[in-house]
């Protein structure tokens, strides 16, 4: 819960880095957060709950970008590869390949290894 958090304490901060672990709690948070409302929102057959599902959805957005951003960042790469993402197949595996790929160990020139900075630094 403390890497959800953390990624939409950041929502909007596209510099710095971001480990695989944060990225990873924010995808998993999101996307059962989602799953969770439309599920009951289907089920219960309440529009309402799809509805808050469509916003929360759209809530998650930006700081979903950002945490993307600085996933990249912590491979070394620029943030323009996650545009990658919207060409069909060929981008979803590429990003999926970036983000689960080990973070560069040293500083980089997004800036030190989220590795080995203090959680309550």
């Amino acid at each position: 819960m403390h890497w959800f958090v953390e990624a939409m304490r950041k929502y909007a901060d596209f510099g710095g880095r971001a480990r695989r672990l944060e990225y990873w709690t924010f995808v998993a948070f999101a996307y059962v957060g989602y799953v969770l409302l439309v599920g009951f929102g289907a089920a219960g057959r309440s529009p309402a709950l799809v509805a808050t599902a469509f916003v929360f959805s759209v809530m998650l957005v930006l700081p979903g970008l950002s945490v993307t951003v600085r996933r990249l960042h912590d491979t070394d790469r620029s943030g323009w590869w996650v545009l990658i993402g919207l060409v069909p197949f060929v981008g979803t595996v590429v990003m999926l390949i970036f983000t689960l790929t080990e973070s560069e160990p040293d500083e980089n020139r997004f800036g030190p290894c989220p590795k080995r900075i203090p959680a309550h630094a």
